[in-house]
């Protein structure tokens, strides 16, 4: 199936980009989260709409992804979160709470669809997270979860 990203999907493409996938893989995963559109001959247009709006939210060069990487490994993040005794969480910690964590510990603002964790985050303790800037830098951010 031919499908018009709308958003960056880690291993298949940015948004504004004209990808064929599993019919499957689109119509369970991709369009159900807003990821993708099918694509018609009228989405074309909408392909360049997209596009221009990612140029305008995109880190344009490798110099300025590598200034806000030194910026977001520089800064201590702490997440104060719900937790039982044992230290676990009431639930997890989303990419959201990791965004808006970041902004309020002074980091620059990070869109939370960039950062990746690799495992969810349930306990208290130190969690090492991936906030991808440009195709070429990743920024590695530590975030302490303490108890509330």
């Amino acid at each position: 199936m031919k499908i018009i990203l709308t958003h960056e999907v880690s291993g298949l493409g940015a948004a504004g980009d004209v990808v064929d996938v599993k019919d499957g893989y689109a119509r369970n995963y991709l369009i159900p989260r807003n990821f993708a559109i099918r694509w018609t001959k009228g989405g074309e247009k909408d392909v360049e709409q997209i596009r221009r709006a990612r140029k305008i939210h995109e880190i344009q060069t490798i110099e300025q992804a590598n200034q806000i990487k030194a910026q977001l490994e520089g800064v201590k993040v702490r997440l104060a979160v719900r937790a039982g005794e044992a230290g676990r969480l009431f639930g997890s910690v989303t990419p959201a709470d990791i965004a808006s964590a970041i902004k309020d510990a002074g980091g620059p603002e990070v869109d939370k669809r960039r950062i990746e964790v690799a495992s969810a985050i349930k306990t208290l303790g130190a969690h090492e997270t991936s906030v991808r800037l440009h195709p070429e830098v990743a920024a590695r951010v530590n975030i302490e979860v303490v108890a509330a």
